[in-house]
């Protein structure tokens, strides 16, 4: 088994119990306890999950899709009308699992523009829109989140390339660095960046500082910042400092 495989297994069970030993991880992936051990070393050095005595941790999930959608919709409609409006037709975008990101689909439809996604959200709002030429990534279906996950869709981010990734997080740290708290999710946001020519963040208010153990990418990778945050002023000159532009919606009108 390739190491890519293994470290995505490895996650995967973190994801269903929080906690793994060394011993249970050589019996699930068919390795020795020193394969899994540098495997979780190279884990913990790329920021995705916490070695303990005997194995590894992660923090609990956040709240599961359908719970985040209900919360700050105001102000996610009003981030997703702006981020839509910075889509010219014609351009390729990255849409990723965040529920902002989906009130963002729902701008979207009637034009001529191509969507990549591992979000089932944003699938079934386009799937029947044919102005929209829809790519949905593949890999492991993640019922709580309602989106599709694994190395085989980090395999399909590198066969593509996109003008736009429109993306969320759990929280924006004070220095700007973009956090999330689903560790599993995290190497598949990162091979998004890297298949994209700009990087615009979607948070609200609540993400500032919101919560997060795990680095998605440091400000210096964002491009834009849509935001209805203006009162955490310190952050948003964090990120412009660092060559993101911020963007503040006005929620006077929404």
């Amino acid at each position: 088994m390739l190491a890519e495989q293994r470290h995505q297994l490895i996650l995967q069970a973190l994801r269903s119990g929080g906690t793994v030993t060394v011993t249970d991880l050589a019996g699930q992936l068919g390795a020795s306890a020193a394969t899994v051990r540098r495997d979780l070393l190279k884990l913990e050095e790329d920021g995705l999950l916490t070695r303990v005595h005997g194995g590894a941790v992660v923090e609990e999930d956040p709240a599961p899709f359908a719970e985040a959608a209900e919360a700050n919709v105001t102000e996610k409609d009003a981030i997703a009308v702006r981020a839509a409006a910075m889509i010219e037709d014609g351009q390729s975008v990255i849409l990723d699992s965040g529920t902002t990101v989906h009130r963002l689909a729902r701008q979207l439809h009637g034009r001529r523009i191509t969507v990549i996604t591992n979000n089932l959200g944003v699938y079934e709002e386009l799937v029947q829109d044919e102005s929209v030429e829809l790519m949905l990534l593949g890999g492991m279906v993640i019922r709580a989140s309602r989106m599709l996950d694994g190395f085989m869709a980090e395999d399909n981010l590198r066969q593509v390339h996109a003008d736009w990734l429109f993306m969320g997080a759990c929280g924006i740290r004070p220095g700007g660095q973009v956090m999330d708290t689903t560790v599993a999710e995290v190497p598949a946001r990162r091979a998004m960046i890297a298949a994209s020519d700009q990087v615009a963040l979607l948070a609200d208010s609540s993400k500032f500082p919101g919560t997060g153990m795990v680095k998605i990418c440091g400000p210096e990778e964002l491009a834009v910042v849509v935001t209805d945050a203006t009162s955490d002023g310190a952050t948003c000159a964090a990120l412009e400092e660092a060559g993101a532009r911020v963007v503040q919606v006005d929620l006077s009108h929404a």
